[in-house]
């Protein structure tokens, strides 16, 4: 069974550390800033108004999308989290990282059941981009 592609190291770090990252969805959105959390050394993300033509809906008709990370773009393939598990601990980690007074009260409606219906992992989309 091959396995599944993940960031570097140095990329989920910079991923982790950072406040946010710019993400586009497939070809034709433009790069918005959204939040990210990494669990596990794996990323995540979730739609906090869910629009009908926002990135998660694009991602659902196309996972293909790309990331912006200083001033490279890495390709993306976006995976729906249906683990309760892993939607668990994206929860405890959007609550850790965003805790400061002005953040918290979005970071605790990205753990309520219509954003965490949306958590989803963003891998690397060719194995050449995972470094």
């Amino acid at each position: 069974m091959p396995s599944i592609a993940r960031f570097s190291p140095k990329i989920a770090a910079a991923l982790r550390d950072g406040a946010s990252v710019r993400i586009r969805a497939g070809q034709a959105h433009r790069f918005i800033g959204i939040w990210v959390v990494v669990v596990e050394g794996r990323v995540f993300v979730r739609s906090w108004s869910v629009k009908a033509r926002g990135w998660y809906r694009a991602f659902a008709r196309d996972p293909h999308g790309a990331i912006l990370l200083r001033d490279r773009v890495i390709p993306v393939i976006a995976v729906r989290t249906r683990s309760e598990r892993l939607r668990r601990a994206v929860d405890r980690a959007y609550l850790r990282k965003y805790s400061a007074p002005g953040a918290l009260k979005y970071a605790k409606d990205l753990a309520s059941a219509k954003c965490r219906a949306t958590t989803t992992e963003l891998r690397p989309a060719a194995q050449g981009f995972a470094d």
